[in-house]
């Protein structure tokens, strides 16, 4: 085994791949294979593989520190395969591995599809106000074509419990944080006090769908045409209530003004980007669904994120962080907590 198979793509063996690879992707080169990791991602990995000719991405789950139940490929690889035929835009797949001897995970490997993932309003910035409402428009009615999705019709009615989910969010979400612990959070424990009690009657009053779990604008590949060409990044896809979807994606228009320039994505704040009136009104009239108690399901999304960032926090502050961009994470999670107990007095 050459140094620079093992050593210059961490998480990522060449040597070990190239005979899975060869099975999983005949009309690729195997013997010509080389990995890049592409930067950008806090949770699971993400590589470029190429042979000379042709591209593919590998998803693997972060080194080190994992959380339970977090990082699952068979169940981003389960979802995509659903969606394939539906309006939702995915990638083709070309194989899961669950044998740890090859990579020391579960991986998969999906097609490379051409898109941009806008993730800052500098690079949203010089399409023009016009083409970047057009982008923010699509990305709602994209999550809207998510929801319309019946799960049963597509062979996921058992693919997660509806009943009781943003309950059972509430508490895993606790665990997690619980799970990554290296400093005191007091405003953890008051923003999940108050989701708790408030849970149930969201619960009776939520209509069940297919949940993205992580869905904004980075996580979709837009083409040349402004277009979503490939909905990514399903490591927390379930069943149930489609809502927190949405929250999530309006605390992301959100973020970089609740911590400040430079440390999380600010693609919301470019100029023609549909402000929060806007997405929750497209979403609202396209999809026909009622949006109940939207200020708990911001809380919730605060509290789901704050959770997932200060694992990363604690994988990086251990030294099992690949990639760089990990060093400010920290700094995120207390403004998310405030941010989430101000959302549970909206709406």
């Amino acid at each position: 085994m050459s140094q620079d198979d093992r050593a210059g793509t961490p998480g990522v063996d060449l040597t070990r791949l190239r005979p899975w690879f060869a099975e999983a992707v005949p009309e690729a080169r195997a013997e010509a294979l080389s990995a890049e990791l592409i930067t950008g991602g806090k949770s699971n990995l993400t590589y470029r593989l190429t042979d000379g000719t042709g591209s593919w991405i590998l998803r693997r789950p972060p080194l080190g520190h994992v959380l339970a139940t977090a990082h699952d490929m068979g169940r981003e690889y389960a979802v995509m395969s659903a969606l394939a035929d539906t309006p939702v835009p995915v990638p083709r797949l070309y194989g899961l591995c669950v044998d740890s001897a090859v990579l020391g995970s579960d991986f998969y490997v999906m097609e490379a599809v051409p898109g941009t993932p806008y993730r800052t309003a500098a690079e949203l910035a010089p399409l023009g106000p016009g083409r970047v409402r057009r982008i923010s428009g699509a990305l709602v009615d994209t999550l809207v074509d998510l929801h319309a999705v019946d799960p049963e019709a597509v062979g996921l009615g058992g693919f997660g419990r509806p009943e009781g989910f943003v309950s059972r969010q509430v508490a895993r979400w606790r665990g997690q944080l619980a799970a990554s612990y290296s400093r005191d959070l007091p405003d953890a424990a008051a923003l999940h006090a108050a989701l708790a009690e408030r849970a149930p009657a969201v619960d009776a009053a939520s209509r069940p769908g297919i949940v993205h779990g992580d869905f904004r604008l980075d996580n979709v590949l837009v083409d040349g045409h402004d277009r979503p060409r490939g909905v990514i990044d399903w490591e927390m896809a379930t069943v149930g209530d489609p809502v927190t979807d949405l929250a999530l994606m309006l605390l992301y228009t959100r973020l970089s003004r609740l911590v400040g320039p430079g440390i999380a994505p600010d693609a919301g704040d470019a100029p023609g980007f549909l402000n929060e009136s806007e997405i929750i009104h497209r979403y609202g009239a396209r999809g026909g669904r009622e949006l109940g108690d939207l200020g708990f399901h911001l809380g919730l999304a605060a509290f789901k994120l704050a959770a997932i960032l200060e694992g990363v926090h604690y994988r990086h502050l251990h030294g099992h962080t690949v990639g760089p961009g990990f060093d400010r994470i920290g700094e995120v999670v207390r403004p998310l907590l405030d941010a989430g107990l101000a959302a549970l007095k909206e709406h």
